[in-house]
């Protein structure tokens, strides 16, 4: 059975044995959790504990990859920042493989995702962001991406056009929306300090609970510049969501420098999330959980719509637009309850 056969035909007789053979005694009790991206379960051992243990999509990241995610998260764990780190085997590891699958345990967390904001979340959120980047910067991770024009933007343009997306009646326009944001970016970024970042950093993979906050799923850690998690935690462009922002960046410098003309990069990061989750579901799309939760994905109503969001995305750039003042644009314009979602409504991880 080849790799992805096996990851797709993962069962709880196979999540049970794999976990065993790293030295967990499961009861047999094994819950699936949701996610796209990678298969995650919810298992409870002899001793009434609960773990999360999660198998890795196959060819998406390497073993030395993996690791970076973990040593990262170790990192943290070690300078006593709330995250969710993994769990050793009886061996001493953290990453073990089954028929060329990669997997790891993980402690189960308690707490619940946050609706909305407070200021005063806002201001505590920040100050540990500083703390996450302050480790963050202190080794690189050379086996992972980085959040730069080529990888961000120009990387995931041609996964699609390799793809045959978008269909010929976009793809030139799409192809110079993309080739232009890059530029504006290779521009706007070019002396921004890279470290290791969450990178993708929405409320989505937050948890609050009793005993306060925890930051999950550091599965797309990159080296990227600050700014990226903060907007991403604070995505709006209306007044509300910019004070909250320069609260948080308030707090985030009792910790960690920032400077605002770091800002600057808030919108072309936009256009390049837009196109990250374009490219990613057209690589998936084999996978059937894809063409269920994404139904109007590949027709050219969604494409035109993605071509046209991203050039007046564009003409925001062009203008000099950004994130420090509220605005309307495109993406906080009012959306009918029965309009098809598109990229820019998607900030949760998958």
């Amino acid at each position: 059975m080849s790799e992805t056969a096996f990851f797709y035909a993962l069962t709880p007789d196979r999540v049970l044995s794999a976990v065993e053979t790293g030295g967990y005694l499961p009861t047999g009790h094994c819950t699936p959790l949701t996610c796209l991206e990678n298969r995650v379960y919810d298992l409870r051992l002899e001793d009434e504990s609960h773990v999360v243990v999660k198998f890795y999509r196959p060819m998406r990241w390497s073993r030395e990859a993996i690791l970076q995610e973990h040593r990262f998260l170790l990192d943290l764990r070690d300078a006593e920042i709330p995250v969710c780190a993994p769990l050793p085997f009886s061996d001493g590891e953290t990453l073990r493989e089954i028929e060329g699958i990669h997997f790891a345990v993980w402690p189960r967390t308690g707490g619940r995702a946050p609706d909305e904001l407070a200021d005063s979340e806002v201001e505590v959120l920040g100050r540990l962001l500083a703390r996450i980047h302050n480790v963050g910067a202190t080794r690189p991770a050379e086996h992972r991406s980085r959040l730069d024009a080529e990888q961000a933007g120009l990387g995931p343009l041609a996964q699609l056009e390799a793809l045959g997306f978008p269909p010929p009646e976009c793809r030139r326009r799409y192809r110079k929306a993309v080739e232009q944001v890059a530029e504006i970016y290779a521009d706007l970024s070019a002396d921004v300090p890279l470290h290791r970042i969450h990178g993708d950093c929405h409320v989505g993979n937050l948890l609050r609970g009793d005993d306060g906050w925890f930051f999950l799923d550091f599965d797309d850690f990159v080296t990227g510049p600050a700014v990226q998690d903060i907007w991403m935690l604070l995505p709006g462009r209306d007044a509300h969501a910019i004070r909250q922002r320069s609260l948080m960046i308030d707090a985030y410098r009792q910790f960690r420098p920032f400077e605002s003309s770091w800002l600057r990069l808030v919108e072309p990061l936009r256009a390049f999330r837009f196109i990250f989750y374009a490219a990613w579901i057209a690589r998936r799309w084999e996978d059937s959980a894809f063409p269920a939760a994404f139904p109007h994905f590949g027709t050219a109503t969604y494409w035109e719509n993605e071509t046209r969001d991203l050039e007046e995305h564009l003409v925001r750039l062009q203008r000099g637009e950004n994130s420090t003042e509220p605005s309307l644009g495109v993406a906080d314009s009012a959306r009918d309850d029965e309009s098809e979602l598109t990229n820019e409504d998607l900030f949760w991880d998958l």
